[in-house]
């Protein structure tokens, strides 16, 4: 019985390493254009601003504006420049790479009750 326990405790310990947070995920996703993934992590409302347009989408619009860009632009990767926190809120700095050119992609979250949100992304061409 107390290798059980000892197991038990050791594999949860383990686990808890592994366990990426919203921000990661969304990071991860970034690097295939899994706007599917990063969609799930969508506030209410979204900014969402691109070379050619720059708005505020509610949860649905703001997933199928991603799907489009992400359509229009297959990704090739995505490379993190920096990473951070302040106050409760993360963000990501990186650069995406994409058959149609190379973006500057910001990534800010909040953390919201007990859940990370996405409230704003933007693409700058580099």
């Amino acid at each position: 019985m107390k290798r059980i326990f000892t197991f038990l405790s050791l594999l949860i310990i383990l686990s808890s390493f592994t366990i990426l947070s919203g921000l990661d995920e969304v990071v991860n996703a970034m690097k295939t254009g899994n706007f599917n993934v990063i969609s799930k992590y969508f506030d209410n409302n979204v900014e969402i601003s691109m070379p050619d347009k720059t708005n505020s989408y509610s949860k649905s619009q703001a997933a199928l504006v991603l799907k489009d860009f992400f359509t229009t632009n297959s990704v090739n990767g995505f490379d993190i420049i920096h990473k951070g926190e302040n106050a409760g809120s993360q963000y990501c700095i990186g650069t995406l790479k994409s058959k149609n050119g190379v973006y500057r992609t910001t990534i800010f979250m909040k953390q919201k009750a007990d859940v990370q949100v996405l409230q704003e992304l933007r693409f700058e061409n580099r």
